[in-house]
């Protein structure tokens, strides 16, 4: 079952990259949670799932998904993964870790963290972090 879990995972995840959406029928449930704070469809099932990506293609027609590690455990797959797009003229990067949960061989729940404050930088969204000054120890001074 394990490994019939990571197909699937995996599958869901080249709909990022392909935007063929219709295969998602056969791997995500019709009332899927996601749980991710970044994603403003994540109550609405798979219908949600589909306008997210349809949306995040439509901004990064570029978008590509490589998964970089799997472990699945009785009915949880973690995928730890990176995706990369197309931003104002700059390939950015964007990494990720999504768990997501199985019954009856499709995904019902999927929890999402993602490392926004690294797009963030990448895109110019948020300023490079100042340097952080020295501290100067009593002993220096005098």
């Amino acid at each position: 079952m394990s490994e019939q879990n990571k197909a699937a995972s995996r599958a869901a995840f080249e709909a990022w990259s392909n935007g063929d959406l219709d295969n998602l029928d056969a791997f995500i449930a019709v009332d899927v949670i996601h749980h991710d704070p970044y994603d403003p469809y994540g109550a609405d099932g798979l219908s949600g799932m589909k306008k997210l990506i349809r949306k995040n293609r439509n901004l990064y027609p570029d978008l590509r998904i490589l998964i970089e590690d799997q472990i699945a455990e009785g009915d949880k797959v973690a995928t730890r993964w990176i995706a990369s797009m197309n931003h104002n003229g700059k390939q950015v990067t964007l990494r990720e870790i999504t768990i997501d949960r199985f019954e009856n061989g499709k995904i019902v729940e999927a929890w999402r963290s993602m490392d926004m404050l690294g797009l963030r930088q990448q895109t110019r969204a948020l300023a490079a972090l100042p340097k952080r000054s020295k501290i100067r120890s009593s002993e220096n001074e005098s």
